[in-house]
């Protein structure tokens, strides 16, 4: 089995990420193996009452405390980094917008079509039996139109991808391992996350958010193409609607 530490990455931000689990993991050793030196030498010596009391409250109420005490330092100095780079730098002008939609037990993916923009969602409309997952009014919304949904995601190597993330039912998660890009989705919120995926290839997406009984088969797939593959596949995509 690869841990997690272990995963290749594939975004612009891998670096950050991996400073924060080497971080995470420098840290964490040389206080865990100190403190278990500590406590090996206070059982040696409780010998009287107030040594073996002494040991009690350090191991009892001290151990918890001591053994998160790595992963705060390292998670506030390194992961500020990482964090501001996703959350605190808005999108490129020319990022790629892609709308994500989770609802049990499947993902859904809309790009808008050459006006740039997406229609209106009409939760009255969706429509699982019709395909209308997104509830558009192709009748009378003239941005929806040319908006193109599918049920497998891909993006274009080495340019900037905007997700626009929303559930349409309980919480969920977007977990791309090869990316590091994990976003719980909130009920009731759009909720935005970008990155550059650098490395030509297919990505399982999975939901790590326990959403119910079809929750361990709810996944898709990101493919990472080169600029005139996901050319290609927008066109053949938006034939399909």
């Amino acid at each position: 089995m690869v841990r997690k530490s272990e995963w290749p990455v594939y975004t612009n931000f891998a670096k950050d990420c991996e400073e924060l689990i080497r971080a995470v993991t420098n840290l964490q050793l040389p206080f865990l193996n100190a403190w278990d030196r500590f406590c090996d030498q206070a059982r040696e010596d409780a010998r009287t009452v107030t040594a073996l009391a002494l040991n009690r409250c350090f191991e009892n109420r001290g151990t918890a405390r001591f053994r998160a005490t790595p992963y705060l330092v390292s998670e506030s100095v390194f992961g500020v980094k990482a964090w501001a780079n996703v959350y605190f730098t808005p999108p490129a002008a020319n990022a790629v917008p892609v709308e994500v939609q989770a609802g049990q037990f499947a993902f859904y993916f809309r790009y808008p079509g050459p006006d740039g923009s997406f229609g209106p969602i009409h939760p009255d409309m969706i429509n699982e039996a019709n395909q209308n997952f997104y509830g558009l009014d192709t009748d009378h919304d003239a941005d929806s139109k040319d908006d193109v949904v599918t049920a497998e995601m891909a993006v274009p190597v080495n340019r900037e991808i905007h997700l626009i993330m929303h559930s349409k039912d309980v919480g969920h998660s977007f977990f791309v391992p090869e990316l590091r890009v994990q976003q719980d989705f909130v009920p009731g919120m759009d909720l935005s996350v970008h990155f550059t995926a650098t490395k030509i290839g297919r990505y399982e997406i999975v939901c790590t958010q326990l959403c119910g009984l079809g929750h361990y088969n709810m996944k898709a797939y990101l493919s990472v193409l080169s600029p005139e593959d996901f050319d290609a596949w927008m066109k053949k995509e938006k034939a399909m609607q």
